[in-house]
């Protein structure tokens, strides 16, 4: 009987089980978060500084939402990375699915963000709120990237809460695995502005 789950419900073990997915432990595998990384404009530090600012802003009174950390940290970032513009195109909450090795298994869900430039998954993001942990929406985007239509480039995904941001990088070419980031948080300068340079560096790829 083949069993259904809903991808915000999967679990890293089950993926493990069910797809074959290994991490990968060794630093060489995702240097693009790290390595060669595009320096920022001083009118792109004073754009990130304004963001700060508002996340600060807004998370005196209550924690922000899922929408809300979308509106007010993970859009301006999409646009100051150039995703807005020519050649990328913005898909949101596209359907996925996906299926276990002896078909035993599907996955279903759908994608928060979906960054897409010629058939290509640039980036997955997984917006949570800032009330929970970043990490827990990795097994849920590694889902959702374990359905990209095209199994012979890298797929980099992006967790963020508004608060921090974790970088996933995950190769299907034959068994697929994946790595992550260490997270970055919105509240230390150095690290936001990294997760900048490291959206602009991923645009560069393709």
């Amino acid at each position: 009987m083949v069993q259904t789950i809903q991808a915000r419900d999967i679990s890293l073990y089950e993926l493990e089980e069910n797809f074959g997915l290994e991490l990968v432990p060794n630093t060489e595998f995702f240097t693009e978060w790290t390595e060669n990384l595009p320096l920022l404009t001083d009118n792109e530090q004073l754009s990130l500084e304004r963001v700060k600012s508002n996340y600060l802003n807004l998370t005196k009174r209550r924690p922000m939402s899922e929408e809300v950390v979308k509106m007010v940290v993970l859009s301006p970032l999409l646009d100051l990375a150039g995703f807005y513009q020519p050649n990328f195109e913005i898909e949101t909450e596209t359907s996925t699915e996906i299926s276990a090795i002896d078909e035993s298994v599907i996955v279903k869900g759908s994608i928060d963000v979906l960054v897409v430039n010629k058939r290509l998954w640039i980036l997955v993001i997984e917006s949570k709120s800032t009330k929970f942990d970043v990490i827990s929406a990795l097994p849920q985007a590694l889902a959702y990237m374990l359905d990209t239509p095209n199994v012979e480039r890298p797929t980099f995904g992006l967790l963020i809460n508004g608060r921090e941001f974790v970088f996933v990088k995950l190769v299907q070419a034959e068994k697929p695995k994946y790595a992550r980031s260490d997270a970055l948080s919105i509240e230390k300068q150095n690290e936001f502005q990294q997760v900048l340079s490291v959206l602009k560096k991923l645009g560069e790829l393709i």
